[in-house]
């Protein structure tokens, strides 16, 4: 993946909120055992990508990572053209930001709203939903609307742990399947959420739906654009396309359990299999409606 050297970043919306206190416990990990919660419509709930559906404690205390803590950092200031992004890591994130912010404004039209934030952090933060670890791994909070991203967790979790694809495209397609849980709060599709497991529940609909979103936007990516109009995203090849085919597979709820507890138990499921993880996300990428994504209405997933 590559971006117009000339593309204008925008920072507003990417901020970092440092090392937290307390929760983070060494980095990130497969978290056991976590909580699955009731329905998406009446509560605050944590939605994590790769793991679990998880309710956490109330309406939190915060409002988020607490605006003061992600404005005052100096992570993502050197962030200003397509250029930092074709050389710094972190660059590439607002560059991802900003793209799949232009997609779904064209997109979504007059029912668009824009993330709060997208908030890096380490150890912990507090967020809308409550506090969070490292060991969630990357998620949408829709209390405040910001997505949280501890950076670790690609090396830690999904390369070492899970034997995922490293590097590349691999973090776009997270951002893309967590922006896509975003849509789905702005579109009040969460709210039909009723079933939390199993492999056809509402909860593995919801995440195999976010997988579909972000294959929308990596087929319209390189069509996106700055304020001033300026494309953003140059290229985007093949390989980028497997590198997303290769996580999604990665982190189908049979690969982990598999890897985590040496068997299958598709009741407990509630991010979808492998395959079906990397099948939505190429209808996504092949088909680019949101009806096509409609997996709610999909006999089976």
């Amino acid at each position: 993946m590559r971006f117009n050297p000339k593309a204008r970043l925008d920072r507003g919306r990417v901020g970092d909120a440092g090392r937290g206190r307390g929760g983070g416990g060494g980095g990130s990990r497969i978290p056991a055992g976590l909580p699955v919660g009731g329905g998406i419509g009446g509560v605050l709930v944590l939605v994590v990508v790769f793991v679990a559906l998880q309710v956490l404690g109330g309406g939190g205390d915060g409002g988020g990572a607490g605006d003061s803590a992600v404005d005052g950092n100096e992570r993502y200031a050197a962030c200003e053209f397509g250029s930092d992004a074709n050389e710094n890591a972190d660059c590439v994130r607002v560059a991802v930001e900003n793209s799949l912010h232009d997609y779904w404004s064209g997109e979504l039209g007059a029912e668009y709203r824009p993330i709060d934030r997208l908030v890096t952090f380490s150890d912990s933060v507090q967020t809308g939903c409550g506090t969070a670890s490292s060991a969630v791994g990357p998620f949408y909070c829709p209390g405040d609307q910001r997505i949280y991203l501890d950076t670790s967790f690609f090396d830690e979790v999904l390369e070492r742990q899970l034997g995922g694809p490293d590097g590349g495209f691999v973090e776009a397609y997270v951002l893309a399947h967590e922006y896509g849980h975003h849509v789905q709060n702005v579109l009040g599709t969460m709210g039909e959420v009723r079933t939390q497991q199993g492999a056809q529940s509402d909860a593995v609909r919801l995440e195999l739906q976010a997988d579909c979103y972000a294959g929308m936007w990596t087929r319209a990516a390189t069509t996106t654009r700055d304020a001033d109009g300026q494309t953003l995203v140059s290229e985007l090849t093949q390989q980028d396309i497997d590198l997303a085919l290769a996580a999604a597979t990665a982190i189908g709820d049979d690969r982990i359990q598999e890897r985590t507890q040496g068997q299958v138990t598709e009741e407990t499921w509630t991010h979808g299999s492998a395959k079906s993880r990397s099948r939505w996300f190429r209808t996504g990428l092949e088909e680019g409606t949101l009806v096509a994504c409609d997996t709610f209405s999909a006999p089976r997933v």
